[in-house]
């Protein structure tokens, strides 16, 4: 039984998933697994993870002249819709590239809006961060942190940030730690979901791209940064606590 737990664990990721992995998706289920026990199960199953090898940024110190870098790596925040942060990938499509946004929360590491495009233009990043917007209720105090890329610093981007009062942050030029969580989760989609070359259509990928987002990382992927839990159970102790709380006071 502990054996097709694992399998299930594994296969649910699209085999991506190592020991660490598996054997907390496992426990989410309610049977307690170590990642001892899950390394060894793996080992006795052949079942084999992928891994992608360490990469080297760039590092810089210049500032963008549009927005400062406000947020400073501060990736550890205290509350649900505080700093969201936001960056675009491209993904191959069949016959050409289409590009990928996202915005993400940085409290739960969740993902809390994304959009496709064949043009990587500001019209595409204005599409993630309204759906945000709309669907996290319209929240107010909030900073977003991007990189200095030509969509994030056009008249038009900035102008929704201001229309939605939404303080903007931009990291260093050519400095991609200073926004290190976008870039791991475009890594782990690109290497734990997605095909080696790609996609055959424009909407296989969104319908993966969801999938990935909605129902694999958002609901069943643990995450070290909540304590091996995926962002959506974090969100929930967030919420949970808060009313508790503001029920007391």
């Amino acid at each position: 039984m502990l054996k097709e737990k694992v399998r299930a664990a594994f296969e649910v990721s699209e085999g991506s998933a190592g020991a660490r992995t598996v054997a907390a998706i496992v426990t989410q289920g309610g049977t307690s697994l170590s990642r001892y026990v899950a390394s060894n199960l793996m080992r006795v199953l052949a079942l084999l993870s992928c891994h992608q090898p360490k990469h080297r940024y760039k590092r810089a110190k210049q500032e963008s002249l549009v927005a400062p870098n406000l947020l400073a790596r501060q990736f550890k925040v205290s509350s649900s819709n505080k700093v969201w942060c936001g960056d675009i990938t491209y993904v191959w499509t069949g016959s050409r590239w289409a590009y990928l946004a996202v915005v993400m929360d940085l409290y739960a590491r969740k993902p809390v809006g994304w959009a496709m495009s064949l043009s990587p233009d500001s019209e595409l990043i204005s599409k993630a961060l309204i759906m945000a917007y709309e669907l996290r209720g319209k929240p107010k105090a909030l900073m977003f942190h991007s990189d200095q890329g030509s969509q994030y610093t056009s008249l038009k981007y900035r102008r929704l940030l201001w229309r939605y009062q939404i303080q903007q942050s931009m990291s260093r030029r050519g400095n991609c730690w200073d926004n290190a969580p976008m870039e791991r989760f475009f890594r782990s989609f690109k290497t734990e979901w997605m095909p080696e070359l790609g996609y055959r259509t424009f909407l296989e990928t969104k319908h993966a791209v969801t999938d990935y987002i909605v129902g694999y990382y958002s609901q069943i992927r643990p995450h070290q940064h909540n304590r091996m839990l995926p962002p959506n159970k974090a969100e929930e102790l967030y919420w949970r606590n808060y009313k508790t709380v503001a029920s007391l006071t």
